[in-house]
């Protein structure tokens, strides 16, 4: 009886070794994190870390040698009663405001004509932005110079059209627009640059439906170049309410030979003794880093506070 064959076994089939796993989150971009990794770590260091020290600070008393003591609240609740600390706001805001308002318009203006068709728009472009970069404690100084009571230029001019003398340094308005021209210098190229960018994005069509329809210069401005520029606008009054809250080299340079009470009295009567200056004052004439901790926080909650307020009103406007 014959039989039958026995069945063989199917060869085995050879499979690929399995695929290795994806790497996933930090192990798959660590190199990314090691590349970026310096700026967050100086940032730790020199920024949150500083930060968080200062309000820990604030609420204790220390002369920076000796042990903290713990003082609670006190240090914010003396803060709010100092009349001098709120002076130095009054005169912050005021050469705040004698600087801003004349910077924007005159940094408009200069970022109108540059965009216009002229010649050698990047040489002109280069200059209006140098004042920027120069260093402000030599601008101060040149401008502690022009504005001095016997040899400066300012009153050179004015004697030279029969008009008095005027103690820019020694008076407490003099001060303050001695302290803002020198904003106003520094600060109003970089704007007009700032400007000119904004204007570069307006579509050239819509000048050019004005003039078809009739459109002088100034109804152009009003009814095209501003509203379209308002983002830009924005942009450079907060920064400048920033920046002009926190004045202190102008103010300290300008002023520091013409008081014999403090380093950072801010001249006579303490007339340009902005916020900042206020707190070196407490800080390192009076040794007392933490009271002067607390103004710094009251620095940061006024910047704030104006910071929103400008946004809201100009936003608000081009709402309407």
């Amino acid at each position: 009886m014959a039989t039958a064959p026995a069945l063989q076994k199917p060869p085995a089939v050879v499979t690929d070794a399995p695929a290795a796993q994806p790497k996933k989150g930090f192990r798959k971009y660590w190199h990314l994190y090691a590349a970026i990794s310096p700026f967050y770590l100086l940032f730790l260091c020199f920024g949150l870390v500083p930060v968080g020290f200062s309000l820990y600070l604030s609420f204790h008393r220390w002369d920076g040698l000796g042990s903290m003591e713990w003082a609670g609240l006190s240090q914010y609740q003396y803060l709010l009663s100092d009349s001098d600390f709120w002076a130095s706001i009054g005169n912050t805001l005021i050469i705040w405001a004698l600087a801003t308002f004349p910077m924007i318009f005159l940094a408009m203006v200069t970022a109108v004509l540059l965009n216009s068709a002229v010649r050698f728009k990047s040489v002109y472009r280069l200059a209006y932005f140098l004042p920027n970069v120069t260093s402000v404690v030599a601008v101060a100084i040149i401008f502690g110079s022009v504005f001095s009571t016997n040899f400066g230029l300012v009153n050179a001019l004015l004697h030279a059209v029969g008009l008095d003398q005027v103690a820019w340094l020694n008076t407490p308005w003099g001060i303050k627009v001695a302290i803002a021209t020198l904003m106003t210098w520094q600060w109003t190229g970089y704007n007009a640059i700032i400007f000119l960018a904004g204007l570069q994005t307006i579509p050239g069509e819509l000048y050019e439906a004005a003039r078809v329809d009739g459109a002088g210069p100034v109804q152009t401005f009003f009814r095209i170049t501003l509203p379209l520029l308002r983002p830009t606008l924005l942009f450079v009054l907060v920064v400048s309410t920033v920046t002009g809250l926190q004045s202190f080299t102008e103010a300290q340079v300008l002023l520091q030979n013409t008081s014999n009470d403090s380093t950072f009295s801010g001249g006579p009567g303490h007339a340009g003794r902005t916020m900042v200056l206020y707190f070196f004052q407490q800080t390192f004439d009076n040794n007392d880093f933490g009271y002067g901790a607390a103004v710094a926080w009251g620095i940061f909650l006024v910047v704030v506070i104006f910071s929103i307020i400008n946004w809201r009103l100009v936003r608000r406007r081009g709402e309407d």
